[in-house]
């Protein structure tokens, strides 16, 4: 058997626990923007996360909005910290399953 068959054999279960842990969770930390589920192939959780940092993205320039702030001028400090913060939370929390994911799979 050659190594694209075996590469093609492997269980979604198999590819996760190849992936390093420690990986996943830097490539969920630096962009913030789920890559590091890009690294462990798990394509639904990839999807919801850039579902939540484009929602969070759309809802900071729609209340900006709201606020009077034009496109082009120089938003509110207070509105860019919460945005940045929103988008910190997230990666935080997406680093932290993305490496628990990947233990857990290991282990099993």
């Amino acid at each position: 058997m050659n190594d694209t068959a075996t590469a093609m054999s492997l269980s979604k279960q198999d590819t996760l626990a190849a992936s390093a842990p420690w990986v996943a969770v830097v490539l969920n930390l630096v962009p913030g923007l789920g890559t590091g589920y890009i690294y462990q192939r798990r394509w639904r959780a990839y999807w919801i996360t850039s579902a939540l940092s484009t929602g969070w993205f759309v809802l900071g320039l729609v209340l900006g909005q709201r606020d009077g702030v034009e496109l082009g001028s120089q938003p509110d400090p207070r509105q860019q910290l919460v945005g940045l913060l929103g988008l910190l939370l997230l990666a935080g929390v997406t680093a932290v399953e993305a490496g628990i994911a990947a233990r857990r799979a290991r282990q099993e």
